[in-house]
């Protein structure tokens, strides 16, 4: 053995009660990542009112005023990170324009100069969104953040139904067209409540628009620029945890350990001395059977459920266990003791190895050849957090 792991293995421990001595803290590390909720989590659903002004291929004839009309939208959407979302919903836009042809679906007592008529059109049909959180991607996640900035964009596919005016002057809607849109925008949100949220969202969309000239045999892409004012209920948990790590405080006084190293040559003599005893001894070899387990079932981070591969081994060690009734076997959850709350980490455990009890059962295994127990200890045991994958698993062993 070479003296510098003779001297690493001094100075672990002269260290170790002065490690102990100190408390060690648990707390969240953001540079760890965050920890994805369950799909039912961080839904949330949006109810929109406002205005917009359409850009076709004649409204310059028309006043700017004459041209703002209401819009509405309803939306249901989901957070899958704190930056990545995606909505889906309805849009109902009143698009007011201008046309050359006196028609149905113009109005010709709303006649204007040079020719052009008022045009008026509905827009209804869905429309799907993808949503990036600014804030969050250039700031960071942080819980409680009262205002945050969103970039979206997606597409739709809308019905439309042109105004018609008949003889005797009465008005309806009657269907158009189908057009496709794609639109951007983005949304300044305030959270007023830790479930409600009031936001400004500002769009524009492109359709491939017939309001100016579907009488006149041709088609055009067009512009509706529009502003809502929003309400947003946010469904479930809206939170995002990061991995918790354990975190040792600093020595606050290092003079205990400088007294300590200068004896450290000393107990180095010490260790070479006992070493080459030891390897002046004869090696005796003794045989140690070790009892091994049946089998293991690993298991992700925060994961119990079994897969179709868990259940397939299952079947084979329940037509073991069958076919040794007199054999009584001792299932053991576990869980690693790196990441997660102990609290958290024991119903994890339980969760683990009830699943593998309930599961060799309806296979057929009697429960008196049954016992389910957990350890709070590490399966592995290997004294880092690079391997706490393996303390994550149910293992399944014969009884004493």
């Amino acid at each position: 053995m070479k003296k510098i792991t003779l001297l690493a293995a001094a100075c672990a421990l002269l260290a170790a009660p002065a490690m102990t001595a100190q408390e060690t803290q648990y707390v969240e590390d953001a540079s760890q990542g965050h920890l994805l909720n369950s799909v039912k989590d961080n839904w949330f659903v949006t109810v929109q009112g406002g205005v917009n002004v359409n850009f076709s291929r004649h409204d310059v004839a028309r006043q700017l005023s004459d041209r703002f009309s209401p819009n509405a939208a309803v939306y249901v959407g989901k957070w899958f990170t704190p930056v990545f979302g995606a909505r889906l919903g309805a849009d109902l836009l009143w698009l007011k324009g201008m046309g050359t042809v006196d028609a149905a679906g113009f109005l010709p007592d709303e006649h204007c100069t040079d020719n052009y008529y008022k045009t008026s059109q509905l827009a209804v049909g869905p429309a799907l969104d993808l949503m990036v959180n600014f804030t969050n991607l250039f700031c960071g996640y942080k819980p409680g953040r009262v205002y945050n900035f969103t970039f979206y964009a997606g597409g739709g596919a809308y019905m439309t139904f042109n105004r018609q005016v008949a003889a005797n002057g009465d008005r309806s809607w009657d269907a158009a067209d189908g057009v496709l849109s794609w639109r951007a925008g983005f949304i300044n949100s305030f959270n007023v409540t830790k479930d409600f949220a009031i936001s400004l969202d500002l769009r524009a969309t492109a359709y491939d628009g017939t309001t100016d000239d579907i009488y006149e045999m041709g088609n055009r892409t067009y512009l509706d620029v529009q502003a809502y004012l929003g309400l947003t209920w946010a469904i479930n948990n809206k939170a995002w945890n990061h991995p918790i790590v354990p975190v040792c405080p600093p020595e606050k006084n290092c003079d205990a350990v400088v007294a300590r190293l200068s004896t450290a040559d000393a107990r180095i003599d010490e260790l070479e001395n006992s070493l080459r005893e030891c390897m002046n001894r004869p090696v005796v070899v003794e045989t140690v059977e070790e009892k091994s387990a049946l089998a293991t079932i690993y298991y992700p981070i925060n994961v119990y459920r079994l897969t179709k591969e868990d259940n397939n081994v299952l079947e084979a060690i329940a037509s073991v266990m069958k076919a040794n009734p007199d054999t009584k076997y001792v299932l053991t959850g576990w869980a690693d003791n790196y990441t997660g709350t102990p609290e958290y980490n024991e119903t994890l455990r339980h969760n683990r190895v009830n699943g593998v009890y309930n599961r060799l059962v309806k296979l057929g295994v009697p429960e008196s050849q049954l016992t389910a127990t957990i350890n709070n200890g590490s399966l592995c045991d290997l004294g880092s957090d690079a391997y706490v994958a393996l303390d994550r698993a149910v293992t399944i062993e014969e009884a004493e």
